[in-house]
């Protein structure tokens, strides 16, 4: 599809889906062995803090009863430095498994949308899909870190330090329970909203990615339009947007931290009054408060780190539920349907003189899912070696037709035949594999001459690749640099001219050796002398394989074996240039216009 046909109104966006641990765990099972050892290392660490309050505990008994303290002391010691040592793996492990994680997402959300169908990419902004590749994937780090492993250890360390402090004092519990509970349940309830005002402040960081990448892309032309102050205005207005949601998340995750440490103040500030007044009254020893405020302590910090991993597991979720949405879109598949009873279908070329076409169009129908009508009961063939053009106004729907052939839009009607198969039957990489497209606009990838023109044909030898400039006029273009093939084309192709990317365009198609060579607007930026020596490459082209040529310039189709013009989305006529112009008032219209009869 192209700008000068029929656009495609842009979808609704849709609801994405809710992200949960079960579609997380799909991505944390090839790191299973890693966190495994995380979690073991995370256990241990969480058995040496818990057994700190005990030896203290241990040791101030030891001084009071005249005891050696000496072994007490140097258990501690051990225990601390095992605590360290543990932490440190445990953190590297999750670190590394947490990079891991993003790097495997972000392969699998790659593959995924170089894999969709076409019609998604008309439906969605280039910089909000680039957006879910970078910054969401990049938030689920922080989930595998501080959401998964360190929310079970500190679950571990907060259920023994709670047990631990039951053993010693079941009142002092009583009022530590009382006093957390007020804040773990503000905090909690906080938190379940994250997920929500997460994912909404991602989407509007893609809304302003997708700003940026607007802009970027047609900064020349905003530029010379004197609009550059308007889109400094619209980005920063989408930035603003996402500060905004960002805020909100920040807002929410403030409430947090001041609930759970009033919470923690006012446990610690009743267990020291509590306590001292059963130690005053001899219902426990001061060893076992001081051992019974340790493992306050303790509980204190995986509290706190529960609530914070819970608050970023949420965060990341908020995130992975804009990846599984694009997760979720079913892929282009290449594979043909199976049979029973049917023989596998081989894609094979006929000759100019099989009676059968190579390329054959039977009552093609095409509309957008909002019922807007394309194309309508168009049908035309295209035998092999033979040039076939399409021409009409704009609009009429050429651009279209080219799309169906190459498979990029399902048919709502009809249908297209390769060598007498409908390609619905035929492997979509093999067919497109036989037929070389270039599109109205050229693209040409950042990279180098040479790399644009071995997308295809990426064993092609430099012979070859000067050859296929060669066929284009395109020699004097790499011969004026140093670098000869390997010279930059810039980002799109900018250090070209628009005829030269057209032309590079055209040489990566020759370069395949297709079958079947489908052209939109060959012509559309090359000058009279270069539009002369296309003609000539594509007279040449057309002796071994056939065209396929949608073209405004009627001039360069005047020689075609068959012209079929096109109006609103319909055939009207058929013919040579000289029956078109008696016979057909529209292409004799058109024709006039271009001072051709």
């Amino acid at each position: 599809m192209t700008t000068g046909e029929t656009a495609r109104p842009t979808a609704a966006g849709e609801e994405p889906p809710t992200a949960g641990l079960r579609e997380l765990l799909p991505l944390l099972r090839p790191h299973r062995r890693a966190l495994a050892a995380a979690a073991v290392l995370s256990l241990v660490s969480a058995a040496a803090a818990l057994a700190q309050p005990a030896l203290v505990a241990r040791v101030i008994r030891a001084v009071g009863s005249g005891e050696a303290v000496l072994p007490g002391v140097l258990a501690l010691v051990v225990v601390l430095v095992l605590a360290s040592v543990l932490g440190a793996g445990q953190q590297f492990l999750l670190q590394r498994t947490a990079e891991g994680v993003v790097l495997s997402t972000r392969r699998l959300l790659t593959d995924r949308l170089l894999r969709l169908p076409v019609a998604e990419y008309d439906r969605r902004r280039t910089g909000d899909l680039m957006s879910r590749v970078g910054s969401d994937t990049t938030l689920l780090r922080a989930t595998v870190t501080s959401g998964v492993v360190e929310l079970a250890g500190s679950v571990v360390v907060g259920v023994g330090a709670l047990i631990a402090m039951a053993v010693v004092d079941v009142w002092l519990l009583l009022v530590t329970v009382l006093a957390v509970s007020v804040g773990v349940t503000v905090a909690v309830l906080a938190s379940r909203r994250v997920r929500e005002l997460s994912r909404q402040a991602q989407e509007q960081v893609g809304e302003m990615s997708s700003a940026v990448e607007r802009a970027l892309s047609a900064v020349r032309t905003i530029r010379a339009s004197g609009a550059t102050e308007r889109e400094v205005a619209a980005v920063g207005t989408s930035a603003e947007r996402a500060y905004g949601a960002g805020v909100q998340v920040a807002r929410l995750q403030a409430l947090v931290s001041p609930a759970a440490g009033i919470a923690v103040q006012g446990a610690f500030l009743a267990v020291l009054g509590l306590g001292g007044y059963r130690v005053a009254t001899g219902s426990i020893a001061v060893a076992d408060l001081v051992a019974f405020i340790l493992y306050l302590f303790l509980l204190i910090r995986p509290l706190g780190e529960v609530i914070s991993s819970y608050t970023q597991l949420q965060t990341g979720l908020g995130a992975l539920a804009r990846v599984q949405e694009v997760l979720a879109l079913d892929p282009e598949h290449d594979d043909v349907p199976e049979r029973p009873g049917r023989s596998p279908v081989v894609l094979r070329v006929p000759s100019a003189a099989d009676p059968v076409p190579l390329l054959e169009l039977d009552g093609v129908g095409f509309g957008y899912p909002d019922g807007t009508p394309v194309l309508s009961g168009v049908s035309f063939a295209v035998p092999a070696g033979s040039r076939v053009a399409l021409v009409g106004p704009s609009g009429a729907g050429k651009s279209t037709v080219l799309a169906l052939v190459e498979g990029f839009y399902p048919l709502s009607a009809g249908a297209v035949r390769w060598a007498g198969t409908d390609t619905r039957e035929l492997p979509r990489a093999a067919l497109r594999a036989r037929m070389g497209y270039v599109e109205q606009e050229a693209p040409v990838l950042a990279g180098t001459v040479r790399q644009n023109l071995q997308l295809a044909t990426p064993d092609a030898t430099d012979e070859q690749l000067w050859a296929a400039l060669a066929d284009v006029g395109l020699t004097g273009v790499v011969e004026r640099s140093p670098l000869g093939l390997d010279v930059p084309v810039g980002d799109d192709g900018v250090l070209l001219s628009g005829g030269e990317r057209q032309r590079l365009a055209i040489a990566r198609s020759l370069l395949s050796r297709p079958a079947l060579l489908l052209l939109d607007e060959p012509t559309a930026s090359l000058d009279a002398r270069n539009e002369g020596l296309l003609r000539d490459t594509l007279a040449a082209a057309a002796a071994d394989r056939a065209l396929l040529v949608v073209a405004h310039r009627l001039s360069t189709v005047l020689d075609s074996d068959r012209i079929v013009v096109l109006d609103a989305g319909r055939v009207v006529a058929s013919g040579t240039h000289h029956e078109l112009v008696d016979t057909s008032p529209l292409y004799r219209e058109l024709a006039t216009a271009q001072l051709l009869v």
